[in-house]
């Protein structure tokens, strides 16, 4: 498996996995299928400091993707990231998912980021686990946030610091 910073070609790949999501799953909070003009315009947001990342698998493809995000617009916050992974339903379980979130750790470290942080649907406890054992710690649970398949939902937020006050990284990754 490959590890990279995703690819123009890769959009086709990262929009399937995505999709699937977003139709079966409150894995994300979206509820209609993105489109590929919608998927242009995020892969264009995702490059630089706010990469997406995949993991390529030979002769299979993209098995999964992540990325790093802006957590909030105010200048403040420019020191912490989102952090969000997907993978292919066939393909979890298999440690892609932990490759990818310590390939955005180091991406994040390198381009100076102090903290990340993941927003997790509180009932995927396989995603849980995943940051959990990635060194990310539970800081709160947000109520009612968001709706989908007629029901309120619950987000789980996880934090991880990667960096103490002397720029020394800190927790296991």
């Amino acid at each position: 498996m490959q590890l990279r910073l995703a690819k123009t070609a890769d959009q086709d790949a990262i929009l399937s996995i995505y999709n699937k999501e977003v139709e079966e799953t409150t894995n994300t909070f979206d509820i209609r299928p993105r489109t590929r003009r919608e998927q242009r315009r995020w892969f264009k947001s995702h490059s630089g400091a706010y990469a997406a990342v995949v993991a390529d698998v030979p002769k299979m493809g993209v098995v999964g993707f992540g990325s790093l995000s802006p957590y909030r617009e105010r200048p403040g916050y420019t020191g912490t990231a989102e952090v969000s992974v997907y993978i292919h339903l066939q393909h979890r379980g298999k440690g892609v998912g932990q490759e990818l979130l310590a390939f955005l750790e180091k991406l994040a470290t390198q381009h100076g980021f102090r903290t990340l942080i993941a927003r997790i649907s509180e009932s995927n406890e396989v995603s849980h686990k995943l940051f959990e054992r990635a060194g990310f710690s539970l800081v709160g649970v947000e109520r009612q946030v968001g709706r989908k398949f007629n029901r309120w939902l619950d987000c789980a937020i996880f934090q991880k610091i990667l960096v103490d006050d002397l720029g020394r990284g800190v927790g296991k990754s």
